[in-house]
């Protein structure tokens, strides 16, 4: 069993940036972050190998978002910049025992409680 815990959401204005945490009670390979809006599916925000080598991010957050990892800290980052009013959500952080690349949430093993990040104008 493996326990993710998510941190740094809040309020922030439209243009601002949030560092969003999460770290990991045990190993990970596979990590990804979600995220929810209200009446929304959960959807795919991004995703990176155990090596963090390699990386992927939905278009919608591309060149804005960066997902990155520190493996000594058992601990996978997403630096959120230039953020929209539809970036609002909250978002989760997950792991996966699938090696390589993971985009879509079924796959995923463990999930965090989520961190509520709310974009103003």
């Amino acid at each position: 069993q493996v326990q993710l815990v998510e941190s740094g959401g809040g309020l922030v204005q439209a243009g601002g940036s949030l560092r969003l945490s999460c770290a990991s009670s045990g190993r990970t390979f596979t990590m990804g972050w979600f995220r929810q809006a209200p009446g929304k599916e959960r959807e795919f925000v991004a995703s990176i190998t155990a090596s963090g080598r390699s990386t992927a991010s939905a278009d919608a957050v591309k060149g804005r978002f960066t997902i990155s990892r520190d493996n000594g800290k058992k601990s996978v980052y997403l630096q959120m910049n230039s953020l929209k009013l539809e970036d609002s959500a909250v978002y989760y952080c997950a792991t996966s025992s699938i090696m390589g690349l993971v985009t879509t949430a079924p796959e995923y093993d463990y999930w965090g409680q989520g961190t509520q990040v709310t974009v103003s104008s």
